[in-house]
């Protein structure tokens, strides 16, 4: 039973079914849970997306609430994500200086873009168009951005500065040419190797908040700001103001192809976590309405002065895994956010930012999976074709990967239509199990002396008009003493004028051959076509037979 209008368009008008059957403590205690991860991982990734850490706890407030209230999945968590942070940064570096308003006002009219396209996307009901990005193409993107993102995170781990020339790996050469800081470099490495021991000894602690009050802690003790070491430094005390972003038409179009690629790219993620908690809670997602609440947490970020947002994966399973069940949970993620924010800053102060580099790479690790480019090898050659294009083209344009996805996408589609303009096609012979298969591969004989079966398995449109023409008049010379050719059709499940015209001439200059047509199992929109298009009757009722014995019972007797 489809759900009421108004629990579709407002998901959270169902939430209090589900506490009324698995209670709230879960969502409560997933709601802390997550909260811990999330306010470090604000600070991280706001880094990452070369802005000012408070930029991600403001991405962590109002667009978590928005997209936790208007989502259909109630157990992702939106708020600021590794690769939707460094496509962010990446596509504006070019524009303007890090750490600048100009920056940052441009970051902003990226989340209000972002937004508009996946907003417009939900109404119109046009999720499956994001369905177009292979998973091959996917995983290759998602595993050179994951390099990417570790490689850039090098530099403030150990302590150097790195020029921003557009390169990245020039980049890092001439960042490494002036040497490591000491201090930096022991607050980094103790971190990462703190996070990747908590971890795998002891999951269930809270890995890093513990390294980022230890780290705070050990940083004011010993001075490390005041000796050169690079801090998070003062976050504006209280809230976000809520004012209409920047909009200038050249930033607009310098940024429209960005703001496709975050939006195509973050919902991608958000959907893998929907789509597998779904399947351990039974509950339905919709991808449509995941679209409007992921679009409108997007346009709250820019309406609060924040960067682009997306679903986590990775706090999302843990949300899940913590008990959530309902979006309740990150209305207290959201509430722990805002008490940071309005009493807690000034505790940030001392902590060293080669710890959110060691933050940084410890999740963005869990996203490198190569099996995945072995395994779309495995499964064809077209596949891992896209797959190793897209992951070298995103590491040869680093940092803008935006442009390695938009290569991929677009060999991904051109596959995919040359593919669908080679359609398999077979002559068939009668199997001794007593079905008609694929005479060549089975060593089989054609039915009779003067009748060809030939299956075509492919819709019968402009893009395979030719390739079955070319395969008709072929069989027509399999053998030498042909008069009838019969199509299994059951492979034809859609036809078009280009389709219908082909057919139509192959019906004329058969008959000028002294051959005849035949048809076997049609489907009925096939059909319909056909008699729309004044075809049928031309076909002499050979056309109504429903299996390749069913035509051979009556052509046998009497050839068309």
């Amino acid at each position: 039973m489809p759900p009421p209008a108004a629990e579709r368009f407002l998901p959270f008008l169902t939430w209090p079914r589900q506490w009324a059957k698995h209670g709230i403590r879960g969502d409560l205690l997933a709601g802390l849970t997550v909260a811990l991860v999330l306010i470090p991982q604000s600070l991280a990734y706001a880094q990452l997306g070369s802005l000012p850490p408070y930029v991600g706890l403001y991405a962590a407030l109002l667009p978590a609430l928005v997209g936790a209230l208007f989502g259909s999945c109630g157990q992702l968590s939106t708020g600021p994500v590794a690769l939707t942070a460094l496509l962010s940064g990446a596509s504006l570096l070019p524009l303007a200086k890090p750490d600048t308003p100009e920056f940052l006002a441009l970051a902003v009219l990226l989340a209000l873009l972002s937004g508009l396209i996946q907003l417009l996307l939900g109404l119109l009901r046009l999720g499956w168009l994001l369905n177009l990005m292979s998973h091959p193409v996917l995983m290759g993107f998602i595993n050179a951005a994951a390099l990417v993102i570790c490689l850039s995170q090098l530099p403030p781990l150990l302590g150097i500065s790195m020029p921003n020339e557009g390169q990245l790996l020039s980049d890092l050469a001439h960042a490494f040419g002036h040497g490591i800081d000491p201090a930096s470099t022991a607050f980094g490495l103790t971190a990462l190797a703190a996070l990747f021991l908590i971890r795998h000894f002891t999951p269930a602690l809270p890995g890093v908040l513990i390294v980022v009050a230890l780290a705070t802690v050990a940083s004011a003790a010993t001075g490390f700001a005041a000796a050169g070491g690079a801090v998070v430094g003062e976050i504006p005390h209280g809230l976000p103001q809520l004012q209409r972003p920047a909009i200038s038409v050249d930033h607009i179009a310098m940024l429209l192809p960005t703001a496709f690629v975050i939006a195509l790219v973050s919902f991608m993620e958000a959907a893998s976590s929907a789509k597998l908690i779904s399947g351990k809670t039974r509950q339905p997602w919709d991808q449509n309405q995941e679209l409007i609440g992921q679009g409108l947490a997007k346009l709250a970020a820019a309406f609060s002065g924040a960067m682009p947002v997306s679903a986590s994966f990775s706090r999302s399973a843990l949300n899940y895994a913590s008990g959530a069940r309902t979006g309740l949970s990150n209305l207290v993620t959201v509430g722990m956010v805002l008490l940071t924010l309005l009493y807690f800053t000034p505790l940030l102060w001392h902590l060293p930012k080669p710890v959110l580099a060691a933050i940084i790479l410890q999740a963005v690790a869990n996203l490198l999976d190569f099996k995945a480019l072995r395994r779309a090898w495995h499964a064809s050659r077209d596949d891992g074709l896209a797959a190793t294009l897209t992951f070298v083209a995103t590491l040869a344009f680093a940092p803008n990967i935006q442009t390695g996805i938009l290569t991929g996408l677009m060999l991904s589609l051109a596959l995919m239509v040359y593919r669908s303009m080679s359609p398999r096609v077979a002559l068939l012979g009668l199997h001794p199990d007593g079905t008609y298969r694929d005479l060549e591969r089975f060593g089989l004989p054609h039915p009779a002396p003067y009748l060809v079966i030939l299956r075509f398995d492919s819709p019968l449109t402009f893009v395979t008009a030719a390739t079955f023409e070319d395969a008709m008049l072929r069989a027509a010379r399999a053998q030498p003493e042909v008069k009838t050719v019969l199509v299994s059709g059951a492979g034809i499940n859609d036809i078009d004028a280009t389709g219908l015209h082909v057919i139509a001439g192959l019906i004329e200059r058969f008959r000028a051959q002294g051959q005849s047509l035949a048809f076997c199992g049609l489907k009925k929109q096939v059909i319909d076509a056909m008699e729309r298009d004044g075809l049928w009757p031309r076909l002499n009722g050979h056309a109504t037979y429903r299996t390749e014995a069913h035509a051979l019972t009556h052509l046998l007797e009497s050839p068309a």
